[in-house]
């Protein structure tokens, strides 16, 4: 099955970090990176998206970040 996630974070290291470990865990980037400006936290906010494709059959119980 293909699994799908959608990464998100302030505009930090942080986010950069989430995103090299889903990395080095397989997922692979999906699409561009986006950046949009969060008005209430006054902060820039990151997204990306990333698939992995593992054994199995999806169902809503599947925990994503363990994959």
């Amino acid at each position: 099955m293909k699994l799908y996630r959608f990464l998100s974070e302030e505009d930090t290291a942080v986010f950069c970090h989430k995103v090299t470990d889903s990395l080095n865990k397989g997922w692979v980037l999906y699409g561009n990176p986006t950046q949009t400006w969060d008005h209430v936290a006054q902060v820039m906010r990151c997204g990306q998206a990333v698939t992995k494709e593992v054994s199995g059959d999806y169902t809503v119980s599947v925990k994503l970040g363990a994959q």
